[in-house]
Formats: C-alpha cells, structure tokens, sequence
C-alpha cells in the first residue's frame, strides 16, 4: 500500500512526497474499511451535497482530508495511515458550522445539538483503539468546520425553503453584509494559517508528540487489553 500512496511520514518528509496528503484518502485497509467510509457518507453526505451542491461538499471534504492528513503527518510519525476518515469528519464539523451560522432556520435545536454532540463524541472514542488514526479525524473536523462557514453560508432567511415564502414576499438579509465578509476572512485566514504553519512543521521534520506529552492518549488509550506501542 506504501508504493500507492499511502500516508507515511518518513516519504512524506524524507522523500519529499506531498503528493500522499491527498491520495491516501483513496486508499483504504480492506474491504470493511471501503464500506464503512462509503456508508458514513451516504448518512453525513447526501443531505449537504442536496442542499449545497457536490462542488462545494467535495471541496470540504478534500481540504479536510488534506488537513486531517497534515495533522496525522505532525503526530503519527511512525505509522502509515490510509482511509477518508479525515474528510468524512470534515463534513460533520462543517455541518456543525453551518447549524450554529443558520440556528434560526432549524426547528428542531436541541434535538440537533444532541444529535451532533453524539456523533462527534461516539466517532472520537472509537479514535481512542488502537490503528486508527484520531489526529486525522481531528485536524478534519477543524478544518471542515472553518470551511462550512466559508461555503455553507445561507445569506438570506427562509433560503433552505423558499418554496414556504408567500408569493411576492421580499427575501430579508439574515447576516448584513459585514457580518458576512468578517465570518469568511476570520475562517479563511485561520485556514491558510493553519495550513502553512501545518505544512512548514510537517516539512522540517518535528514531532508534535515532543511539545505535547499527553496528546498522543487522543489516538490511542492503552489498557489491559492492548498495548499502544507509543
């Protein structure tokens, strides 16, 4: 899987191999893998890809494999990582950025907040067994969450059903135009910040576990039943 393109640091940094950021997302550890990556898309997916479109949904799900993969890239140093988990919880934390920026459109609040809460704390215990790679999932998480205020914006009230609004109603600005534009250059620049620091770090060669000495319990907590091998 190596010679593929799977996510490795040592050809990443000492090969000089960027490419693997990105294909690592294709590749994946057997066929159980492919069909639970394939099978959280279609629940966290679809909805968003209708109501947005596949351009924007791929692009937040490429840059938060991208991300996820960065971060994996700083912590994960001596293992090879492959799988779209990154990307996948790219979506959920974009669809979590898209909830609080719309909050007034959604009917059911507290149900969603609980349903979001379950997810993302369900899918980063099951980061803690061992061989799967939480800082992925993280690093995607945050990155689709900026994103989902860049692209998943809903400018005017009553966007998600205009087919509601009574015929001739004039379309009320949500956000002013202000509010907009500062929400997109905040998330943008945290980005392109995040991204550069991530890849400069990544590219010289250090070692995120040496400036933090408990995150590496994030990816894998040891018990008696199996050994981390930190």
């Amino acid at each position: 899987m190596d010679k593929w393109g799977a996510l490795q640091w040592s050809k990443v940094v000492h090969g000089k191999q960027g490419w693997r950021f990105i294909t690592c997302l294709w590749l994946h550890g057997g066929l159980i893998h492919l069909f639970a990556n394939v099978l959280s898309f279609v629940f966290i997916g679809i909805r968003h890809e209708q109501q947005f479109g596949y351009v924007r949904v791929g692009v937040i799900y490429l840059l938060s494999g991208f991300g996820g993969a960065i971060l994996s890239s700083l912590f994960m140093q001596h293992t090879t990582t492959v799988g779209a988990s990154g990307a996948l919880f790219g979506l959920i934390g974009a669809m979590c950025s898209e909830f609080l920026t719309n909050w007034t459109i959604y009917s059911y609040k507290v149900t969603a907040v609980i349903t979001f809460i379950a997810i993302i704390v369900l899918n980063l215990a099951v980061g803690v067994l061992p061989h799967i790679d939480n800082f992925a999932n993280i690093g995607g998480f945050f990155t689709g969450f900026l994103l989902g205020f860049v692209l998943l914006f809903r400018p005017q009230s009553g966007w998600i059903n205009p087919q509601h609004r009574p015929a001739g109603a004039a379309v009320i600005p949500k956000y002013k135009p202000y509010q907009y534009v500062f929400c997109v250059i905040v998330a943008v620049l945290l980005l392109i910040v995040g991204f550069g620091m991530g890849l400069l770090l990544v590219f010289k060669g250090a070692n995120g576990n040496k400036h933090c000495s408990w995150c590496h319990h994030l990816t894998c907590a040891p018990t008696s039943k199996w050994p981390c091998g930190y």
